[in-house]
Formats: structure tokens, C-alpha cells, sequence
């Protein structure tokens, strides 16, 4: 197990998470304002899951993104 390579991987994995998943909530974000659904005053609660099966690996990340 090439220790460097896999945390070359993991980096680009992450970044491809990061920058997908920013470009999905800013769209959802514009949606809802559109249509009048989104109250700026409260929190969004959002949770992201990472899995990967083949390591039995589940791990979920709770937060809030204000959106004030």
C-alpha cells in the first residue's frame, strides 16, 4: 500500500466532493429563493454521508449552513 498515492487519491476524491456538492447546494439555493421557499433567517441543517462499501465504511457529517 502506497501511502502517497493513496492520499493523492483522497485528495482528488475530496475536492471532486467539495466542489460538486458547493455547485449543488448554491443551485438548490437559487431554486428555493425563486420560488419563494427559502427563510433566510433560519439555519439550514444539512447532512452529508460518506460510504464507501467495500470498507464497511459509513460516516455522516451534521451542520448548518446560514443563509442570512
Amino acid at each position: 500500500m502506497n501511502e502517497d498515492v493513496i492520499n493523492m487519491e483522497i485528495r482528488k476524491f475530496l475536492k471532486k466532493v467539495g466542489i460538486t456538492s458547493q455547485r449543488e447546494i448554491e443551485k438548490a439555493l437559487k431554486e428555493a429563493a425563486a420560488a419563494g421557499n427559502l427563510d433566510e433567517t433560519v439555519p439550514l441543517k444539512a447532512t452529508m454521508t460518506l460510504e464507501i462499501a467495500a470498507l464497511g465504511l459509513v460516516h455522516a457529517i451534521e451542520g448548518e449552513i446560514a443563509v442570512e
